[in-house]
């Protein structure tokens, strides 16, 4: 045999045996791996606000509501007459009294027509004595039988003309100094000033807008609702309400329902009063809710059920573990849930009173999965004020 052949089969032959060593040696390390003790996964820590308890409680379904505010009771001061704006002491913002004078506009054209119109009255006062007087001579000479009854009548039917235009003149004055008492501007009602519409000094016209005011001791909210809706809603039904700029909400109560529908959308107007509260404004946005009915239910918080497969089910608690539960819905609505007011919805089926249930929050978690639910750390005892000694 030649020397190269014996090297490479010497080659061959250690190839061979280190092979076969790793192979052995590998499958020692399997064998070790498979009989070690398998590390237990940690459990998911959960915090309180991941978790909502179903119980038994009362829920409230609701009907949501919005619109903007307005004053039971507003009125808009205008000109009864044409003239000029002579005085106006009112701004917005200031209050006024039902019959407080608030402006006055110009009266010399006014005195002048008055004046006229009394003078007219007398004329017309004179003419009538003096057909009084003669229809008086007419009759003595009638029955003394100097003229005929002919123009007795006569005299009968100018003393009653003279008579109507006196009256008529009485009425005409009168006008006048209605005209001249209309002059004076003078609020119908008791509140503020919300809008003044001209200045001292310009001209107006009859009918013309001076002044608006409102009486923000009655507030109501004007929603609409719709069709389907509105059958639910009834009279003396309560409601809480956030306003715009207002931190607390307000308290409200149904006061009316509009017989008729709004053209074009077909909604019902619902007015709703207001309890009287700081800050309320004419104008302001509110949104709340119509408690419509209350019972009591189980009931879980919406945020724990989940809608995501072919029927609504819940994760809840149970042993450590996350165990999903198909569950049957019922009404939706607000209800006590952990201490605060929330949106809830009635389980029929599939869950008990006590049950843990799983937040959105969460996350999407599989069935079996290890959780832990987060105790509230207890808050630290209050160390004791040391206490000097007395003084010997």
């Amino acid at each position: 045999m030649k020397p190269w052949m014996k090297w490479t089969l010497a080659l061959v032959a250690v190839a061979l045996v280190v092979a076969l060593g790793a192979r052995i040696v590998k499958g020692r390390r399997l064998q070790a791996a498979a009989n070690a003790p398998v590390a237990a996964p940690q459990p998911l820590e959960l915090g309180p606000a991941d978790v909502g308890t179903a119980r038994v409680a009362p829920l409230a379904r609701t009907l949501a509501v919005s619109g903007g505010l307005k004053a039971v009771t507003s009125a808009v001061v205008k000109a009864r007459i044409a003239s000029e704006v002579k005085t106006l002491t009112v701004r917005e913002g200031d209050a006024v009294k039902a019959g407080q004078v608030v402006g006055q506009l110009d009266t010399v054209e006014f005195e002048w027509r008055v004046k006229q119109a009394e003078q007219t009255a007398l004329a017309a006062r004179t003419q009538l004595d003096i057909a009084k007087r003669t229809l008086a001579n007419n009759r003595a000479l009638v029955e003394q039988g100097f003229i005929s009854a002919t123009g007795l009548e006569t005299s009968v039917s100018t003393e009653a003309g003279a008579a109507a235009s006196y009256q008529a003149a009485l009425a005409a004055a009168e006008l006048a100094r209605k005209s001249r008492a209309d002059s004076q501007l003078i609020a119908p009602i008791g509140g503020i000033v919300s809008q003044r519409f001209v200045q001292p000094g310009e001209r107006v016209g009859v009918e013309a807008k001076v002044i608006e005011i409102v009486d923000l001791s009655r507030i109501e909210l004007e929603a609409a609702v719709a069709p389907e809706d509105v059958g639910a809603v009834q009279i003396g039904q309560t409601a809480r309400l956030n306003v715009d700029g207002l931190a607390e909400p307000a308290t409200a109560t149904v006061a009316r329902i509009n017989p008729s529908t709004q053209a074009g959308t077909r909604a019902v107007l619902v007015y709703l009063a207001l309890q009287p509260q700081p800050g309320l404004r004419q104008g302001l946005f509110a949104r709340g809710q119509i408690e419509l009915q209350r019972r009591d239910a189980l009931v879980a918080p919406v945020a724990s059920v989940r809608v995501d497969q072919a029927r609504p089910y819940v994760l809840a608690v149970q042993g450590g573990q996350v165990r999903q539960r198909t569950v049957e819905l019922g009404a939706r609505g607000t209800a006590l849930i952990d201490g605060r007011s929330e949106p809830a919805v009635e389980l029929l089926s599939g869950a008990t009173a006590g049950d843990v249930l799983l937040r959105a929050s969460a996350g999407a978690l599989r069935d079996g999965t290890a959780v832990k639910l987060a105790t509230p750390a207890a808050a630290p005892a209050a160390t004791p004020a040391p206490t000097g000694s007395a003084p010997g």
